[in-house]
């Protein structure tokens, strides 16, 4: 119960690692106001965890400023901003395949959605004199693969750079900012991109010390972590869940 009667946003919240964390929250004891375009599925978990669901296109300014604003209004306050939501569709691929739409679409969702909830989170944070933001980054932001989605790698990229920033700029004012950066998670994501083609998937595995994908309720486990005071001294870091990948140079067999 380290979050009890915290309010937390998550982003996202409609499968993956935000519906894995919106629960762990709850569970922690936070009020969890889930936030995603897919209506049905958020006011469902809403109703799971006795929290609120906001219908939100995090990309829309106007949208974002309000969603924070209500939450505020309606609560009193934020505690924790989960900026979760992403992308990965298959037209980002290499450099030389991957056309501008797809490369600023991929960059909107990814990364200008982030730099709109911190805009609008952090402020209502520093009336407060405390928060915590967690943006979800990847491991590819710190390493690099010929296998390449080169917008989704470059968003990640931008947002530990931006989390890196802001959680410098706030540390003196009670906020902490840190960038998560998961390794490859058992998600429908990653189902849907690589874990039906047994090819694709093993010459992802091969590079994992662990042997496996993550679980959702691991990378949750680490987001909890980062939103409570067991980090209080933790912030602007790259806060890597990737079972040891870029920390190894050969794995074992």
């Amino acid at each position: 119960m380290r979050l009890r009667d915290r309010i937390a946003v998550v982003t996202g919240a409609a499968s993956g690692i935000g519906l894995a964390t919106a629960r762990r929250f709850a569970a922690e004891g936070a009020f969890v106001v889930a936030v995603d375009l897919t209506t049905d599925a958020i006011e469902e978990l809403a109703k799971e965890l006795g929290g609120a669901a906001i219908t939100c296109d995090v990309t829309d300014e106007a949208a974002v400023a309000a969603l924070f604003d209500a939450v505020c209004g309606e609560h009193g306050r934020v505690d924790i901003a989960f900026n979760n939501a992403g992308i990965s569709p298959p037209e980002d691929d290499s450099i030389l395949t991957t056309g501008i739409e797809a490369w600023e679409r991929v960059q909107r969702v990814n990364l200008t959605s982030v730099y709109l909830c911190c805009k609008y989170a952090i402020p209502h944070m520093l009336r407060q004199g405390n928060g915590s933001v967690i943006n979800t980054a990847s491991f590819v932001a710190v390493m690099g693969a010929a296998t390449s989605q080169i917008s989704y790698t470059a968003s990640k990229g931008g947002v530990l750079a931006m989390s890196r920033e802001l959680g410098v700029q706030f540390a003196r004012q009670g906020v902490r900012v840190n960038a998560l950066c998961p390794g490859p998670v058992n998600t429908p994501l990653l189902k849907e991109l690589f874990a039906k083609d047994p090819e694709r998937a093993a010459r992802r595995l091969v590079h994992v010390p662990m042997g496996r994908f993550a679980e959702p309720e691991e990378i949750a486990a680490a987001v909890a972590f980062l939103a409570s005071d067991d980090a209080s001294f933790i912030t602007a870091s790259a806060f890597l869940v990737d079972g040891g990948i870029s920390g190894a140079y050969v794995t074992p067999l």
